[in-house]
């Protein structure tokens, strides 16, 4: 079971993620890791982008964070939504069902799997 420490643990280290997102560019600094896929086959993984998109969130810069990582930046609503879902897994139980559905999770595989072929085929 989850405590309510365990969710303030979990929020205080967003926030300072999001500190260390918003203060330093990913594309300038050199503390962020690269991605080993794209390291090593030349190819975008899905989540290619994701920290300059996350950055350019933070900054506001919707267009640049699109133009990082499209998904990223569409799938916002539903990670905010499966989150939200999380938090009140007791209480709507039903709502947590239905969006924790099989049916769900593939799309959801589904739409990462299409993205990943997509953008390395697309010129974006």
């Amino acid at each position: 079971m989850k405590t309510k420490a365990t969710y303030l643990l979990a929020a205080c280290g967003l926030l300072l993620l999001g500190g260390v997102y918003f203060a330093l560019n990913p594309a300038t600094a050199g503390v962020f890791p690269r991605c080993p896929f794209l390291v090593l086959t030349g190819l975008k993984c899905p989540g290619c982008g994701s920290q300059r998109a996350i950055h350019s969130l933070l900054h506001l810069d919707i267009a640049a964070a699109f133009g990082y990582n499209a998904l990223l930046v569409i799938a916002l609503p539903a990670v905010a939504m499966l989150v939200y879902c999380e938090l009140t897994r007791t209480r709507k139980p039903r709502l947590y069902s239905a969006v924790n559905s099989p049916r769900v999770t593939w799309t959801m595989f589904a739409t990462v799997m299409l993205w990943w072929v997509v953008r390395n085929i697309a010129e974006w």
